[in-house]
């Protein structure tokens, strides 16, 4: 189990892992806990360390474990103590990367795994990098004729040498737009803008988390939202009932303190819809996952309008994973439980190759 990392989302995988552990068979798996140290540093962790929330307090990594490092070969996992030989810990089979954003759910680590031969859950590299870059996540669902919403794309050197024709860009998506890191998660970083005069503070609030922006029109609609599956062999990917976001009326959307602090969020599984949108929005929650060539988990986020259209609103690779979190809870109604949930992963990872496939 590998937690934390070196981003503005720290303190969520910490959360997430902190899950996992708990439901994890011991009597089935040994299990290491490796921290990230917000520098970036891999250390053994411990299973008792803080994982939640605490008042506003967020957890972050314990770094006073031993030094770890994953030399690319066999993948054995080597400890570095001060003042002496390092020294393998043994052999790793199966990593489970709880990881979210830069240099974790982005390709990273999968690089990283691939490299050092060793199977992991999730994704792999090519489907996590587009699946954490909302603008190339975009481009790739509308080439599978998947329906995604208007939005206009902001890149560092633009936004610093031609800011007058960006503004202007923007302009033509109309009132209110969402304004959001290209490459980052949880909701880090996005403000809703209802006046232009707000924009480029609102850009540059996005920019303090990655330099390449996504602003997008705001679509009037229900947030629905659909995990996937991998299915063991080659049976297709199998999506979970829908579940329908349903936030206090005190957030303007579905931000990080509706997810993570207090009780301001809420799901309602099943989505109260028609059955045939039911339908459709799974078939095309498969699609999206097919179209990146997804593994193991994902959620995708959809946009029901009032007059019964589809919009996809982004797939995340490596989704929120507390008990609580949107995708175990659906498919805790879809009939699999948080702890089997956990143990099929490592089950799919144990099975796949490294290496290309």
């Amino acid at each position: 189990m590998v937690f934390g990392g070196r981003n503005s989302e720290h303190a969520v995988s910490l959360m997430g892992a902190g899950s996992v552990l708990a439901a994890i068979d011991r009597s089935k798996y040994d299990v290491v806990p490796i921290g990230i140290a917000p520098d970036g540093r891999w250390v053994l962790a411990q299973d008792d360390q803080r994982f939640e929330i605490e008042g506003e307090e967020l957890p972050r990594v314990d770094d006073s474990g031993r030094a770890l490092a994953l030399p690319s070969g066999d993948g054995s996992l080597v400890a570095f103590d001060a003042g002496t030989i390092p020294a393998s810990l043994g052999r790793v089979d199966v990593v489970f990367p709880m990881l979210h954003g830069p240099f974790g759910e982005d390709g990273t680590i999968q690089g990283l795994l691939e490299m050092a031969g060793v199977r992991y859950v999730g994704s792999g590299v090519l489907a996590s990098a587009v699946g954490m870059d909302k603008a190339y996540m975009k481009t790739l669902l509308a080439a599978a004729g998947l329906p995604v919403g208007a939005h206009v794309v902001v890149r560092d050197r633009d936004w610093r040498l031609d800011r007058e024709r960006v503004l202007k860009d923007i302009e033509v998506l109309g009132l209110p737009v969402f304004v959001k890191p290209s490459r980052a998660g949880s909701s880090q970083g996005i403000s809703r803008v209802d006046d232009f005069q707000d924009l480029e503070r609102a850009v540059e609030l996005a920019r303090e988390h990655d330099p390449k922006i996504l602003v997008e029109a705001a679509i009037q609609g229900r947030e629905i939202e659909c995990a996937v599956l991998q299915s063991p062999g080659d049976d297709p990917p199998a999506a979970s009932l829908p579940g329908e976001v349903l936030v206090a009326e005190s957030h303007e959307f579905f931000d990080f303190s509706a997810k993570y602090i207090g009780s301001d969020m809420r799901l309602q599984v099943p989505a109260d819809i028609p059955e045939a949108v039911s339908e459709e929005l799974r078939a095309m929650a498969v699609r999206a996952f097919e179209a990146l060539g997804c593994e193991g988990l994902s959620r995708v986020d959809f946009f029901y309008t009032a007059s019964g259209g589809l919009i996809v609103n982004e797939i995340n690779t490596m989704p929120g994973f507390t008990a609580m979190s949107v995708a175990p809870q659906l498919w805790a109604a879809s009939g699999v439980p948080y702890a089997d949930l956990v143990d099929r992963l490592i089950q799919l990872a144990l099975h796949r190759p490294v290496g290309l496939r």
